[in-house]
């Protein structure tokens, strides 16, 4: 599988979480605090019209996160 950014999924794309880009130090934190750790599995539901916020669901529960966050999270794309 190749490592992706999560904002480079396409909506109705799921995959997993592999880690965090470096640099994101200030949004890993947060991003953990929200359920995303490592091997959590996602579907993207929608992407703003700007591609600004982007909403997953994880866990039950969907999620909106800003592009930047969305850049700091490492993922593999689900076949």
């Amino acid at each position: 599988m190749e490592e992706k950014k999560l904002a480079d999924i396409a909506v109705g794309g799921k995959g997993r979480v592999l880690g965090f880009a470096k640099g994101s130090e200030a949004y890993r934190q947060k991003l953990l605090a929200m359920g995303l750790i490592k091997g959590v599995q996602f579907e993207v539901m929608r992407v703003a019209p700007m591609g600004d916020p982007v909403e997953i669901r994880v866990r039950d529960y969907n999620l909106s996160l800003r592009t930047e966050e969305a850049r700091a999270l490492r993922v593999e794309e689900a076949a």
